[in-house]
């Protein structure tokens, strides 16, 4: 067999976790369900370097800064850090591209997902946080999802939450995940 050097070999199929809105707290369920991924995205209001820490060194990580992600609200030593993160992150998986902000600047939760897809008319999903509600719109392309909160902070009476894509060149396949509160 003859090995050819310009061959590149792709992943299939890839997991990517999607999380937000843990306000400097990573639930540890999710952190657990997240080490099983390829990926990880993070749609702001991150609320401190530890939960960057504590997110599973993986793949690719995207990470976009949230409202609530302010220096005052986050240690001055880790200001630096803050600064870092952008307001959009995208990720290329097999099958499209994803968009990932945090969903503050896109008006009323009404019109929020109309808003996404017009703005973003090119991604297979975007993907944004702000509001805690845990959402899977997949009624047009581009699909809209918010993984609700990963930390403790307001999961509306359930507990904190994520979302799960597995995503191929033919099929994409969302699943949700919410865990009781501990």
């Amino acid at each position: 067999m003859a090995y050819n050097s310009n061959e590149i070999f792709i992943r299939v199929t890839e997991r990517i976790a999607i999380i937000s809105d843990t306000h400097g707290h990573l639930n540890e369920r999710i952190r657990g369900l997240i080490s099983n991924c390829d990926h990880v995205i993070h749609a702001g209001d991150v609320g401190s370097k530890a939960v960057l820490d504590a997110l599973p060194h993986l793949g690719t990580t995207i990470v976009v800064r949230g409202n609530n992600d302010l220096p005052e609200k986050w240690l001055k030593n880790e200001h630096r850090v803050l600064k870092q993160l952008p307001l959009e992150g995208r990720l290329i998986v097999p099958g499209g591209e994803i968009v990932v902000v945090h969903g503050d600047k896109f008006g009323a939760p009404r019109g929020r997902h109309m808003a996404l897809r017009k703005r973003y008319p090119c991604a297979r999903m975007v993907v944004y946080g702000h509001s805690h509600q845990l959402c899977v719109d997949k009624e047009s392309i581009p699909w809209i999802c918010n993984p609700g909160a990963a930390g403790n902070n307001r999961t509306y009476g359930g507990g904190p939450s994520c979302l799960v894509l597995t995503a191929s060149g033919r099929r994409w396949l969302i699943k949700s995940y919410r865990f009781t509160r501990s």
